[in-house]
């Protein structure tokens, strides 16, 4: 696309949006478009082809609001036909100063000339000064991923704790440059954009990173010998994070801008926390809910009663035994399990487990043995010996 294509075409006609449109509607029209007339759908049809690299065109200046910014001045300061091409090829024009400015500028109207180029005016669009001089694009930092290991009630409550990372940050031998003398060159590749962009056919193009600068935008004459011209080198630090409340084994935990810095004022990546949860030797968990198993004696199980139950990190609360509970029945407390997203808490599950003592003596010897005497006449096997006869 040429300068004055772009200053010519109105890219908002092209998508049928006015010029107030939000960001909302021009991908809404650009996506409408598309289909209608994707190469795909219309093979074979050159006048759709067209119209689409014309929506692909308009969509990628709109849809960018940098660039939509440059073209509405753009469109503003030469859309009334202000300029004049001059004979030289490429984007470099010559004005004149009274169609420019309405005669107010210095010099009075057409006996002064303007000598820069539209190279100048649209550099942040094309990455391309006027004068030759490049804009080399911010780079955003690395991603990082750590583990930590947590223990069962930290994992439940929340803790803070101490993370030491290895990552990479700007070589502080030659600030980033990457070049010894802190001189590097731009690319001549990617021209300073770390990207190169090929056409894949049908109106479509891809963009990958420059291979000749490997993405950074530049190319050190005289490679750091620290970083070997990379102009990033490995460091350590040790920073404190916050992992929340009522996290589980193997959860990942994204911490925005806590990753390796970024280059030339680009942001820093994320910090990727991989939890692991040792156990513990009384409480288990099952999703939001912690579990419990707690002994109770045959004469609770079988007459009744109120049995306390432990809670973690919390005072015991005391839950009433049905009379006639049977050896792993579940009840529930509710409110004493783990921490949700919403702040809420999940339910102690606690399943009763009815001890058998090893050896009696004595009085409860003897009272055991009366009752065996007093239902001698009962099977609690008799169901299962029918079922399994049907079956």
């Amino acid at each position: 696309m040429s300068t004055k294509d772009f200053i010519e075409k109105d890219y908002y006609k092209v998508l049928g949006v006015p010029k107030d449109a939000t960001e909302a509607e021009i991908k809404k029209a650009y996506r409408k478009l598309a289909r209608e007339y994707h190469p795909d759908a219309n093979k074979g049809n050159a006048k759709a082809e067209e119209r689409f690299k014309e929506i692909s065109e308009a969509n990628d200046v709109l849809g960018d609001a940098k660039k939509r910014k440059e073209y509405d001045e753009a469109r503003t300061l030469f859309g009334n036909g202000g300029y004049r091409p001059g004979p030289g090829a490429g984007g470099n024009f010559n004005f004149d100063l009274g169609d420019l400015f309405g005669g107010n500028a210095q010099g009075g109207g057409g006996g002064g000339g303007f000598g820069g180029g539209l190279g100048d005016v649209f550099g942040g669009l094309f990455n391309r000064g006027g004068t030759g001089t490049t804009r080399t694009q911010p780079r955003r930092g690395q991603d990082i991923e750590s583990e930590v290991t947590l223990s069962f009630t930290e994992a439940i409550e929340g803790a803070t704790v101490p993370l030491r990372m290895s990552s990479q940050s700007p070589c502080k031998a030659c600030s980033g440059t990457g070049d010894k003398n802190g001189t590097p060159r731009v690319c001549p590749t990617c021209v300073g954009t770390g990207q190169v962009t090929r056409g894949s056919g049908g109106g479509f193009s891809l963009t990958d990173p420059c291979p000749d600068c490997k993405g950074r935008g530049l190319i050190a004459e005289h490679p750091c010998l620290e970083c070997k011209g990379s102009g990033r080198a490995k460091s350590s630090r040790t920073m404190q994070v916050r992992i929340p409340a009522g996290v589980t084994e193997g959860q990942r935990i994204r911490l925005r801008g806590k990753g390796a810095p970024g280059e030339r004022g680009g942001p820093a990546g994320d910090l990727y926390v991989v939890v692991h949860v040792g156990e513990h030797p009384v409480f288990g968990r099952k999703g939001d809910n912690l579990t419990v198993t707690v002994p109770v004696t045959f004469a609770e199980a079988a007459l009744g009663g109120e049995v306390r139950v432990p809670t973690l990190g919390g005072p015991a609360v005391t839950l009433k035994l049905p009379p006639g509970t049977p050896n792993g029945r579940t009840m529930r407390a509710r409110g004493k399990g783990a921490v949700r997203k919403d702040g809420t808490r999940g339910d102690l599950l606690v399943t009763v487990e009815v001890s058998v003592p090893r050896d009696l003596a004595g009085k409860a010897r003897d009272a055991l043995e009366a009752y065996r005497e007093a239902t001698a006449g009962e099977d609690p096997r008799a169901e299962l010996f029918e079922a399994a006869k049907g079956a």
